[in-house]
């Protein structure tokens, strides 16, 4: 039921909780709003749980940065549950409630708006396409597990295992071929969680011994141990959980994500996000150990103010944050000052990523160094791939030896300045945060448990994910880094000649590392105008290194280390 009520500064229009699916009653109260026009207004969602699904979803269309190919998901159709569409001035409040959502499904679409507010709710999934299982029985020749709710699964007369969902099923993770393409542990004991193979790979035969609980027999057991906790996933990012595409303005603040799936929160081509107070992690008491099925937050192509503030970031597939643009190879020229350029990356394609009076820069794909800088004065698209160029001035000469592929192409205009602060991170198979942006940047007082790849890593690739760009000013400072991987901070840009360096401007300050054994702890290539001081690095008792130890850097000019100390832990 949708109520509309009159208060004093906006518009207020209360949805009620309703029998069985509630996708049509929340998106009339949207589409209410959107009747509006932009005015201010709230939509706010009365006490209770609100179910939402695949299958009473509208569908769109949308090229999504990051997610999946054309051949692992042919149909690029999203099916989304709560649609903002050219909307201003809203607010979505849900005042506490708890959204489920039910099938594969992209649960939030904000399209061409601005000044969209979402807060005060938990999105979970009723049957999350990470399934998970707890392994309390090993022999030679069989594991006994217990799944964990909500998970489900059948097991036909043969033996044949299958998790199920409302719409889905597949083989212990694997979607398009027999096995799963993904799995991961989680170790309770050291609240940690890696990639690794499926222990179901070589099973035979499952069984039923009760509620939850399934034998598998091998011909020989994996190496697995009681206790241990597996999550499985097919590799297809076929949606996302949030989709903020050409909006500007937008805030996330107080909303818990127990299950992000098939992807994470995606802005792309928008300006002024905010994400504050989110807790991506599985529910409190729900026994689950993973709350997503890749990436948390993916920022591709954003520019003005990316703020990721006060929240909490545990049991990903994949790295919490990462912040990028996207590099395009020149496929070929057209006189001076026309080139076609191409979506390289199969998982990346099908957007706008030029627009009239851009700045880009023409870029070395093997140095990462800029050439040419040049203005857009017109873009047309060929196809879903490329899209054809005309700049304000010709193209520069070519280096010897290199041919027009060797180049590609980055869009300055929609770099964005970033805040990360007071965040906390664990439970991560990957890196903690990834970032390219030449925007100004801070990274600070936020904590990083045990992750196994860089806490932080500043990357830059035009061969391999063409993930963009330089990165001119950034600020790593206050931050606690315990037990994580060597390199705890990594600014690697992914070179394979060096001319001069790529990032610049980095200060790595007042840091706390916690390490396991004195090995590096900063490593910096490719860079310039580096500054590392202030920082503790603190050992386990009875060994010691000098402070200057815990930096390596090469290809790196005017570095600056001094005032660092090492400590040892009592």
């Amino acid at each position: 039921m949708v109520v509309p009520l009159r208060a004093v500064a906006a518009d207020v229009i209360e949805v009620a909780p309703v029998e069985g699916d509630a996708t049509a009653a929340i998106q009339a109260a949207i589409d209410e709003a959107a009747r509006l026009d932009g005015r201010e207004v709230i939509i706010k969602l009365r006490p209770g749980n609100y179910d939402i699904s695949r299958e009473h979803a509208s569908r769109h269309l949308y090229h999504i940065s990051n997610t999946a190919s054309a051949e692992e998901n042919p149909d690029r159709t999203k099916h989304v549950g709560l649609w903002f569409r050219d909307m201003k001035n809203v607010t979505f409040d849900g005042d506490g409630t708890l959204i489920v959502t039910h099938g594969e499904m992209t649960p939030i679409v904000v399209d061409g708006c601005s000044g969209i507010t979402l807060r005060n709710f938990t999105l979970t999934a009723a049957d999350p396409s990470v399934p998970e299982f707890k392994v309390v029985g090993v022999d030679p020749h069989s594991m006994t597990v217990e799944i964990t709710p909500p998970s489900r699964y059948e097991i036909d007369a043969s033996g044949n295992f299958m998790f199920v969902g409302e719409g889905w099923r597949f083989a212990d993770g694997g979607r398009i071929t027999s096995y799963p393409e993904f799995a991961q542990v989680f170790y309770p004991d050291a609240n940690v969680t890696l990639r690794c193979e499926s222990p179901l790979k070589e099973r035979h035969s499952a069984r039923s011994l009760g509620e939850n609980i399934v034998r598998f027999e091998f011909d020989r057991t994996p190496d697995v141990h009681v206790g241990e906790i597996y999550q499985l996933r097919h590799g297809i990012r076929n949606e996302a959980c949030g989709f903020f595409n050409r909006s500007r303005d937008i805030t996330i603040e107080n909303v818990e994500f127990n299950f992000l799936g098939n992807f994470g929160l995606v802005g792309q081509y928008s300006e002024n996000l905010t994400y504050d107070n989110i807790r991506c992690r599985p529910r409190l008491g729900s026994g689950r150990t993973d709350a997503g099925f890749a990436d948390f937050v993916q920022m591709s192509g954003c520019r003005g103010l990316v703020r990721i503030i006060n929240s909490c970031f545990e049991g990903a597939h994949d790295d919490p944050i990462n912040i990028h643009g996207t590099h395009l190879r020149i496929e070929e020229a057209d006189g001076e000052n026309v080139i076609k350029v191409r979506f390289m990356h199969g998982q990346t394609y099908g957007f706008e990523p030029f627009f009239k009076d851009d700045k880009v820069e023409i870029v070395d794909r093997h140095t990462l160094n800029c050439l040419a800088a040049a203005t857009v004065k017109a873009v047309s698209q060929v196809d879903d791939y490329c899209f054809q160029l005309t700049l304000d001035r010709p193209l520069p000469r070519l280096p010897e030896g290199y041919d027009i592929t060797d180049l590609a192409v980055e869009n300055v205009t929609w770099t964005p300045d970033v805040e990360i602060r007071n965040n906390y991170f664990a439970r991560i198979p990957t890196r903690g945060i990834l970032i390219t942006t030449r925007g100004s940047s801070v990274i600070e007082d936020n904590i990083f448990f045990r992750m196994p790849m860089p806490a932080i890593l500043v990357s830059d690739d035009a061969r391999g994910w063409y993930e963009s760009g330089q990165v001119k000013s950034l600020t790593i400072r206050r931050n606690t880094f315990i037990e994580c991987a060597s390199p705890v901070i990594a600014v690697t840009p992914e070179i394979d000649r060096f001319d001069r360096p790529v990032h610049s401007g980095i200060s790595i300050l007042d840091n706390r590392f916690i390490l396991k054994e004195a090995s590096a702890a900063i490593r910096l290539d490719a860079a310039d105008n580096v500054r590392v001081a202030g920082n503790v690095f603190e050992l386990p008792a009875g060994k010691s290194a000098a402070p200057d130890t815990f930096v390596e850097a090469v290809n790196t000019s005017r570095l600056t280390v001094g005032d660092n100390r090492t400590v040892s832990t009592p």
